[in-house]
């Protein structure tokens, strides 16, 4: 066997702690797999005696020391967010280590400087643990897939959401309730915001659009919105049409009428086909469903997060790190030779799920329809419900009416949305929600 590969890990949370028990329960298998013996030589973490888990001897407070160490072959980050990750990484990756990291905040708004550095080394940048956690998704879309175009990545990427979404489902609670019932059973942080905003969303979809694209995609280039809006009876008016809704991360290569190419990248809750194979996951599990010209369709599920699920991707490119370390070489590198343009929201097509309460009187159909083709947005269905009792006066009758949507650019919906708001025939736009799936 070769010398020793000489990890060092940076934080020791609930995933680092994860690591160093199956670094620890391991040992003896990953030297087999590897070809070599792999030793954690220290870790980095802010108030060491919070760690007992740790042996003594390998705590310190002094992360850029540690990363500098001789002894130091790899660099395991699980701090999270942007400081001080990224310039320990940076320096790690300058100085030739190998970086193993879950960090997807980083990777989404700081990935390019990431690579290049790693380039300049010739030393291996890996990240499948900062996307659906042990569902190995990141390395197949850049190693298994290289060789086939891929079309449309659309994923379950944040579990809190799925897990909020599912139980408005099953229970036809509403939403606050159901956040509620999340962060008791520890599936919701404190500060649930990054989750339910669709913050961590847009940081995968980044990650993964760049990916699958072959073109640098930031987390500032993801259209986003969240789930805080989302009530029950939109849940409902979703199973009525044989629906669900989920928040999607939704990647997608777009070609125009002329041919050009261009990038959508967006994650948003959406209705779809109960039929769909994304609609079935259910709780706080995470799915990828990836369409590829020659690959066809491919579903990746799993557990999305978790300390157990994320350190089994960190130990699998740990392996990989170690490996290339062993052999002297280094894995796959950032492709981004396609450099494709960014779509605007506004440009990309899609459907929507539109719920009016009008007047209930002659022509106001024909007045809503008109907006819709003044705009030119196909309607594919509408049914109208909740008609007022007959003793209410005429003046006063009102219905619900649902409208379904063909695709169409996305600012030309939303034009649509705000000129139906100001008609008099419309007392209220109760709700609007995109459509994916089987609509065209």
């Amino acid at each position: 066997m070769s010398r020793p590969i000489g990890v060092a890990m940076l934080g020791c949370g609930t995933v680092g702690r994860e690591v160093l028990r199956l670094l620890t329960d391991q040992s003896e298998e990953l030297a087999a797999r590897v070809g070599a013996a792999v030793r954690l030589v220290g870790v980095a973490v802010r108030r060491p005696r919070r760690h007992p888990e740790v042996p003594a001897e390998l705590l310190t407070t002094d992360a850029a020391e540690l990363i500098n160490r001789d002894d130091v072959d790899v660099v395991i980050e699980v701090i999270g967010g942007i400081e001080p990750a990224r310039p320990l990484l940076l320096a790690a990756l300058r100085a030739g280590r190998g970086v193993v990291t879950a960090n997807k905040a980083l990777l989404a708004e700081c990935g390019p400087e990431l690579y290049a550095a790693a380039d300049a080394a010739g030393a291996d940048l890996y990240f499948e643990a900062a996307v659906a956690g042990a569902i190995p998704l990141l390395r197949p879309l850049r190693e298994s897939l290289a060789g086939d175009r891929i079309t449309r990545v659309t994923g379950i990427v944040n579990g809190t959401t799925n897990f909020i979404l599912s139980a408005m489902d099953s229970s036809g609670a509403g939403y606050a309730e159901t956040l509620e019932e999340a962060s008791a059973l520890g599936y919701a942080e404190a500060d649930p915001t990054a989750d339910v905003d669709g913050y961590d969303a847009a940081s995968k979809a980044a990650i993964l659009a760049s990916l699958a694209f072959h073109t640098r995609v930031t987390s500032a280039d993801v259209y986003r919105e969240g789930i805080a809006e989302v009530s029950a009876a939109d849940i409902l008016a979703a199973r009525q049409l044989g629906r669900t809704v989920k928040l999607l991360a939704i990647c997608e290569r777009v070609v125009d009428a002329s041919g050009t190419e261009s990038v959508s990248a967006r994650v948003y809750p959406a209705m779809i086909p109960r039929s769909h194979p994304l609609a079935t996951v259910a709780g706080a599990y995470n799915a990828v469903f990836v369409e590829a010209d020659a690959a066809g369709a491919l579903m990746f599920y799993g557990q999305g997060a978790g300390g157990a699920p994320t350190a089994s991707a960190v130990l699998g490119d740990l392996v990989a790190v170690a490996r290339n370390r062993v052999a002297g070489g280094y894995g796959p590198r950032e492709s981004a030779h396609a450099d494709l343009p960014i779509q605007p929201m506004g440009d990309t097509p899609t459907a929507y799920h539109v719920s009016l309460e009008v007047l209930d009187r002659p022509g106001v159909l024909a007045q809503v329809a008109q907006v819709f083709a003044d705009h030119e947005v196909s309607i594919m269905a509408v049914r109208q419900t909740g008609r007022t009792p007959d003793h209410v006066p005429a003046c006063g009758a009102g219905a619900n009416l649902v409208i379904v949507t063909h695709c169409a650019p996305d600012a030309a919906l939303r034009s649509t949305v705000d000129k139906l708001a100001g008609l008099d025939a419309v007392r209220d736009v109760v709700s609007v929600m995109r459509v994916e799936g089987e609509v065209t």
